[in-house]
């Protein structure tokens, strides 16, 4: 009956198909007719504007009673979080490049970064020391200019001799800079080889933000 209401014979589509976001296939129509973006986790759905099912996400109606409309969701009900045009299941733990480390969890995720930010001040074996990237590594390493001359110094296996014990302390993380989408959070803290104060950051999303209309995703 529904098919019989929205889907009409013969059906007529537009000559130039779609063009879609990034992370969103074209499919067919919830009436098999015409070509249109898959919706993703998050945005909204109906019979004839179908979800991503190579991502595992159905339409799920259990928000219409509330007086919202359906929206794409995974097929277990369980959340879940979309990263560069991948899906990630809720729990899982990724790298979206070998500096941060996420995690995804309900329908948001947060990173924490896998290079040192200590702060490296002069001292009488290394004057003048520069934080640089070196080829073929990923975080970058200090440097200790002396006389002219460049020597290697590796931050992280430099464990110096504190005359005192290091009490460890770190402020809690802040609130997430975005409402929606990516932002970043910070806190204080002195966890590091030289016991000293600094500020961390990492990345956060408190939720994704609302999608666009549906009418933004198609270019006539």
């Amino acid at each position: 009956q529904v098919c019989a209401q929205l889907c009409r014979r013969p059906c007529y589509c537009p000559w130039v198909p779609p063009r879609c976001p990034r992370g969103s296939p074209l499919v067919l129509d919830g009436c098999g007719c015409c070509k249109i973006c898959a919706r993703r986790l998050g945005e909204p759905c109906d019979f004839l504007h179908v979800c991503d099912q190579s991502q595992g996400l159905v339409c799920d109606y259990s928000t219409v009673p509330a007086g919202t409309g359906a929206t794409c969701n995974f097929e277990d009900s369980e959340e879940g979080c979309e990263v560069n045009g991948r899906v990630y299941q809720d729990g899982e733990v990724f790298q979206p490049s070998c500096k941060l480390q996420c995690r995804c969890l309900d329908g948001g995720f947060t990173c924490v970064p896998l290079c040192q930010e200590d702060v490296r001040l002069p001292t009488p074996d290394c004057p003048y020391p520069r934080r640089v990237e070196l080829p073929g590594k990923c975080c970058p390493e200090w440097i200790c200019e002396a006389r002219d001359q460049y020597l290697l110094r590796d931050a992280g296996a430099v464990s110096p001799l504190l005359p005192y014990p290091c009490q460890e302390w770190s402020s809690e993380w802040s609130a997430c800079s975005a409402t929606c989408g990516v932002g970043f959070s910070t806190r204080v803290s002195n966890q590091n080889h030289y016991c000293r104060l600094e500020t961390q950051r990492r990345l956060c999303m408190a939720r994704p933000c609302p999608p666009l209309p549906a009418a933004s995703l198609v270019v006539s």
